[in-house]
């Protein structure tokens, strides 16, 4: 995100570079938003490298299906 400078309005580009990166950021978050408030995954156990990448490949797919439910 680019930032005005003190005392000074943000230029009207960087306005327009801001909206496009806050739409990708929104985009991308919104998944982690399903997987931490819709499913409860907040922190993760140590419990290996594998079972927690096995974990976390599962809930992204869950996300997924929680999304094109919608649709």
């Amino acid at each position: 995100m680019r930032k005005a400078p003190k005392g000074a309005p943000l230029h009207p580009r960087d306005e327009r570079i801001n909206r496009l990166i806050a739409t990708v950021r929104a985009k991308v978050e919104y998944p982690f938003r399903i997987i931490k408030r819709q499913f409860g995954h907040v922190k993760t156990r140590y419990r290996g490298l594998a079972k927690n990448r096995a974990q976390l490949f599962t809930l992204f797919a869950l996300a997924n299906l929680f999304l094109v439910r919608r649709s």
